[in-house]
């Protein structure tokens, strides 16, 4: 197997089993996944943190969301279009939400280069949801890029912290965001 497929192959081994042990996965558990011998870990890469911070790297890579996000059609109705983003940014933030703790307290918490990516990557799901908002930007009392901000925080409130909430949905974030809380006045709501 050539080095840059070794590589690709050991860090497709090592992301699930850092979402099911975080960092204290070990080299014999990646190993025994990659289908390899534990030395063969170091030919590749120079220690356990560097195959770490690839496997980080490569699960908090946003292309795929992105992508989802781009593949939307911006010709449906706008609760339709913010329903879907935001189930998928949902979907992305609790698939990674070990690893986002783990990085937030090792090495990666101080790693310049990480940081940037994450920043990278918050602002080009940002620009997505905007992109996919201005088509209706006349319809709402807030700018798309203010919108899509709102999604992004109701979408992370919802997944991390000590106040999250799995019960909603997208279509309940949405709701939430675009409804408000009150009963619209045309609607009875038992006798009030």
């Amino acid at each position: 197997m050539a080095p840059e497929d070794r590589r690709a192959a050991l860090i497709a081994a090592t992301i699930p089993l850092l979402h099911e042990h975080g960092l204290d996965v070990s080299t014999r558990q990646i190993a025994q996944a990659a289908g390899v011998a534990e030395g063969t870990i170091f030919g590749v890469f120079p220690d356990k943190l560097s195959l770490l911070s690839a496997a980080i790297v490569q699960a908090f890579d946003p292309a795929p969301t992105l992508d989802a996000v781009a593949a939307i059609d911006p010709g449906g109705d706008l609760r339709v279009r913010l329903s879907a983003a935001a189930t998928l940014i949902m979907n992305r933030f609790a698939r990674n939400a070990r690893l986002m703790a783990a990085a937030g307290h090792g090495h990666h918490a101080k790693d310049p280069a990480g940081i940037a990516r994450m920043n990278r990557a918050r602002e080009q799901l940002l620009a997505a949801l905007t992109e996919l908002i201005e088509p209706d930007a006349a319809l709402l009392r807030r700018t798309p890029a203010e919108v899509a901000r709102l999604v992004l925080l109701f979408c992370g409130a919802n997944t991390f912290g000590p106040f999250a909430d799995h019960r909603f949905d997208g279509d309940e974030l949405v709701s939430l965001l675009l409804d408000g809380l009150l009963v619209p006045p045309d609607h009875s709501h038992g006798g009030v």
